[in-house]
């Protein structure tokens, strides 16, 4: 699913000082090639030469302080080669970028962060397969688990951009240590834990699903973790594929394992209310309260570390930190679920090409990083431009070659049934409706 996230005033402001020095730096400000292109610092740039005055629109769903910052990671590349990149960012971009495509109003490049949705673009015929340079360069910095999430009937058109970690579980160090609570490490430990805390007064829980028209993903995020801890990488890739059936026995079984948490009013919903206040609470909310006592855990990607209010102390002796949502089979392995955006294409032009190589180099993944904020599966990344302690263990479990890795289950599936009726299920399901005819009604929509 994509990430989606709040204003910061200290990144908004870091921005726009960031740009402003930028541009006394390293030119006029007028979108074309700066004093320094041909300098040393250009130097790195002289393969994307050719371009000046050029012009490159880009569409996602990323914005506000990350949107901002993004804008800043290119920016040196657009003084050195004279490439203008138009972002746009937009909350409802799952459902507006078919809209565009399909009205011949497509990006030149956008960033999609559902394999599913860039296989319905690919089939329909509106995506450029990769140019031989970006293909180069995708095929020598990335995962081959990664390429193949951006291939369809063997053309590589999607190239991994940035990436979060999903299997992690947010608390507050601060309040763990208080209240003498260890951080568990077995399924079995976490629900022992969960029984003391709700014994103790506090609601050991917190979460939210509501997203606008993306409402109700959360939901579907623990379902995937819970699959793969219960039945394995081998089922949860047949599910997503649809070579078992969206309500197979092992599928029902652990949507009631989570429902075990999610559903469980003793368990549920600090500092919001019940389990129905799931569905009607902001996913960017819902894990605050774990750094006002109110709750003491919540499940949720490496991307939440955004979300918490600025001057948040987010590290292993802070206010906010995650530990790994732990193993429920341990010969299933240790199992990891992640996400990310692929760069894909709707325009070819030499310029349009330049930008998507750029992308998956390592001059781009080292620069995006030292902003901070942001991690990739992109083997060119060097972990000591990694500050934050979360973005560090996140880039250490996606470059651990011995992890069990797969991709979000939903953001696979076809996109009327990912980001569609299993997205409305699971808001059905937290609102009362059994787990059979949920997953019977979602079995039902998929062709």
């Amino acid at each position: 699913m994509a990430v989606f996230t709040r204003p910061r005033q200290a990144f908004v402001i870091a921005g726009v000082l960031g740009l402003a020095l930028s541009a006394t730096a390293c030119g006029t400000g007028d979108d074309k090639k700066s004093n320094n292109a041909g300098s040393a610092e250009c130097a790195a740039y002289d393969k994307y030469e050719g371009h000046d005055g050029k012009k490159v629109s880009i569409y996602a769903s990323i914005r506000d302080a990350e949107a901002d910052l993004l804008e800043r990671s290119w920016k040196t590349f657009e003084d050195c080669t004279g490439i203008e990149i138009d972002y746009e960012g937009n909350a409802e971009f799952e459902a507006q970028l078919p809209v565009r495509v399909d009205g011949g109003n497509a990006p030149d490049l956008a960033f999609v962060p559902q394999p599913g949705l860039v296989k319905r673009f690919a089939d329909a015929g509106k995506l450029k397969s990769l140019g031989a340079d970006t293909k180069t360069m995708a095929e020598q910095n990335l995962p081959a688990d990664w390429l193949k999430y951006g291939t369809v009937n063997g053309t590589l058109y999607g190239v991994p951009l940035g990436a979060n970690v999903k299997s992690f579980v947010w608390y507050s160090p601060k309040l763990f240590k208080e209240k003498g609570w260890t951080v568990p490490t077995s399924w079995d430990d976490m629900i022992k834990l969960s029984d003391t805390i709700a014994a103790s007064g506090i609601k050991p829980w917190c979460a939210g699903i509501e997203s606008g028209d993306a409402t109700g993903w959360p939901a579907t995020d623990w379902v995937e973790d819970v699959i793969l801890r219960t039945q394995g990488p081998e089922v949860y890739d047949q599910w997503t594929t649809h070579a078992i059936p969206f309500n197979d026995p092992r599928i029902v079984d652990a949507v009631n394992r989570a429902g075990t948490i999610l559903k469980n009013e003793k368990y549920m919903n600090g500092g919001f209310g019940g389990v129905k206040s799931i569905g009607t609470t902001a996913f960017g909310e819902a894990g605050l309260p774990v750094t006002t006592g109110k709750c003491a855990m919540h499940r949720q990607a490496s991307f939440y570390a955004n979300q918490f209010p600025e001057g948040t102390k987010v590290s292993e002796d802070g206010d906010a930190f995650a530990f790994y949502f732990p193993a429920i089979d341990t010969a299933k392995g240790k199992p990891v679920l992640g996400a990310g955006e692929f760069v894909v294409g709707y325009a070819d032009r030499p310029e349009v090409q330049a930008v998507q190589t750029y992308l998956a180099s390592s001059e781009y993944v080292n620069s995006r990083a030292k902003l901070g904020n942001w991690v990739t599966a992109n083997n060119k990344l060097d972990i000591a431009n990694v500050a934050s302690p979360i973005d560090k263990l996140s880039v250490q479990i996606l470059q651990d070659k011995s992890g069990v890795f797969r991709f979000d289950g939903s953001d696979l599936m076809p996109a009327a049934v990912g980001a569609g009726t299993f997205w409305k299920g699971m808001v059905e399901w937290i609102n009362g409706k059994d787990t059979a005819s949920v997953l019977q009604g979602i079995e039902s929509s998929w062709k």
